[in-house]
């Protein structure tokens, strides 16, 4: 028997790793993984310096390990099971859509064998999940959460929420002052072993994936400084825990330009790899609530992020799709436009957080829904565009991450998660940020040549999609809104906002 582990299953002390100290372990770098998109070569980086650290862990712990470096995922089970026929491997039943039925078609045909086991990398399994949603249409991520933290008794006092609120959301929705110095983020320098990732992803797959647009140069990469190991993982934790968690609350819903990171933990990329369990993230989060005082809103906040929505994603993604991943209620047929690769656009709200991710791979989730998912779907984006985009984009990204966030949240591709799209116009943008202030573009201009693209375009996504969303009990207030403009200004922002598509993809907003 051998354990086979997967790239986003990093974790010695969890599942058939932890269950079978004695079996030996396989591990594959497949170059075609990484040419399957144009990924940004921080993630590539991430990846595969994180299975190479954690290949050389294991194997100073003792365990013996076959990590096979090939070009397709199939070379490496097939080798493996050449030289060591009729295997039977085990492995953490993978997250992603159809990952473990291409796994047993693999392995069989080559003659082996394969089982699947629980993922212990997530804290509520599929049966228990299913056991909490039955048979219900749709899904309200504030009862699972709820349910999760009687399920795990965290923050809880007896039956009843520590504090007397499930949730702190009024008090999480403030903008720092403008002189807001924010803690710096914890800096990972790379070994030799990142070091010679690095040079491979820039030798070998930059540029590599042929597809318009862009293939993969289209990232302006920064210093990679992720963690890679569980060792740095559990220092950002503790950095995060130390700097930046008493007012991780307030400003997590917060904008300003030049500052990616804010208060936020920055820690989704070693949680989705297994670097770090959520259950020991979660712990160390209230552990230091009780040793420091440190405010509820802010624990809670972070708990809800981890514990509920977490979860509730990777659980909403396996039982709706495949027909999550293509769903498109709103039949919205755009191309993405040419400025989510190149970031080239005088918003300033939207240049800086693209800068950002050309930047870094990331960007926090505010600027995902708010900036990101927001304009292109008032823009009218495919769903599928703006999710196959977002996947090769972050460097957290999966296939279970992106699509329920972004096909399900973000652009109200399918109403299973949400009752509402979460779109607005440049008033969000500047109640929550300080980017109105140096934009070109004026905030309270719906038309005419300066004014802020958000504003037409939602207006204009609000009519072209009235059959679906007027009868809406939440939409009610900003269609009343809409019906109280004369036909003439309706027309107006109907030009507009046509004008502005055309010059996206131009590049000319």
């Amino acid at each position: 028997m051998t354990v086979l582990v997967l790239g986003d299953q990093l974790n010695a002390d969890v599942g058939p790793l932890a269950d079978r100290p004695g079996e030996r372990v396989l591990l594959i770098e497949a170059a075609d993984l990484a040419r399957r998109r144009p990924y940004h070569p921080h993630k590539l980086t991430l990846v595969f310096s994180a299975m190479r650290h954690f290949r050389d862990r294991l194997r100073e712990s003792g365990r013996t390990v076959e990590y096979r470096q090939v070009e397709r995922f199939a070379d490496g089970i097939e080798a493996h099971l050449d030289a060591d026929p009729g295997d039977e491997l085990v492995v953490m039943r993978p997250p992603n859509h159809g990952t473990g039925d291409r796994l047993r078609e693999l392995v069989e045909r080559h003659g082996g064998q394969i089982e699947f086991v629980t993922n212990d990398l997530f804290l509520c399994s599929p049966d228990r999940f299913d056991d909490w949603a039955g048979e219900q249409p749709r899904y309200r991520h504030e009862d699972f959460y709820r349910f999760m933290r009687r399920e795990t008794g965290y923050l809880m006092d007896d039956s009843e929420p520590v504090g007397g609120e499930w949730n702190y959301d009024e008090q999480n929705r403030e903008t720092p002052p403008d002189d807001y110095s924010p803690p710096d983020p914890p800096v990972f320098e790379p070994d030799a072993i990142t070091r010679e990732v690095q040079s491979r992803v820039a030798e070998t797959f930059v540029g590599s994936y042929e597809e318009p647009p862009y293939g993969g140069e289209w990232a302006d990469p920064g210093p990679f400084r992720w963690p890679v190991t569980s060792d740095q993982a559990e220092t950002a934790l503790e950095r995060f825990v130390t700097d930046r968690l008493a007012e991780f609350g307030p400003y997590q819903d917060a904008l300003a330009a030049g500052e990616w990171a804010l208060n936020h933990a920055l820690l989704s990329p070693a949680l989705n790899l297994g670097l770090l369990r959520p259950e020991a993230v979660i712990e160390r989060v209230i552990e230091a609530y009780h040793e420091r005082d440190v405010p509820l809103n802010s624990v809670e906040g972070f708990v809800r992020q981890v514990l509920g929505w977490r979860e509730f994603m990777r659980q909403i993604y396996r039982r709706e799709m495949p027909e999550l991943a293509d769903a498109n209620q709103l039949e919205q047929s755009e191309s993405l436009p040419p400025l989510f690769w190149t970031g080239e656009t005088d918003m300033a709200c939207l240049a800086d957080v693209i800068d950002g991710v050309r930047t870094r791979g990331y960007a926090h989730h505010i600027e995902r829904l708010m900036i990101l998912s927001n304009f292109a779907t008032l823009l009218g984006v495919e769903p599928q565009e703006l999710n196959r985009w977002f996947h090769a984009a972050y460097i957290d990204a999966s296939h279970w991450v992106t699509t329920p966030n972004v096909v399900g949240m973000g652009t109200f591709g399918t109403d299973v998660l949400s009752t509402k799209p979460y779109v607005s116009s440049a008033n969000y943008v500047d109640k929550m940020s300080d980017y109105c202030g140096d934009c070109p573009y004026y905030k309270t201009k719906t038309t005419g040549e300066r004014a802020c693209p958000f504003n037409a375009l939602y207006w204009d996504f609000l009519d072209r999609n009235a059959e679906h969303l007027s009868d809406n009990h939440r939409m009610g207030l900003v269609y009343n809104h809409l019906e109280n403009k004369g036909e003439d200004e309706r027309e107006a922002i109907r030009a507009r906002a046509e004008r502005l598509r055309e010059r996206a993809q131009r590049s000319e907003l």
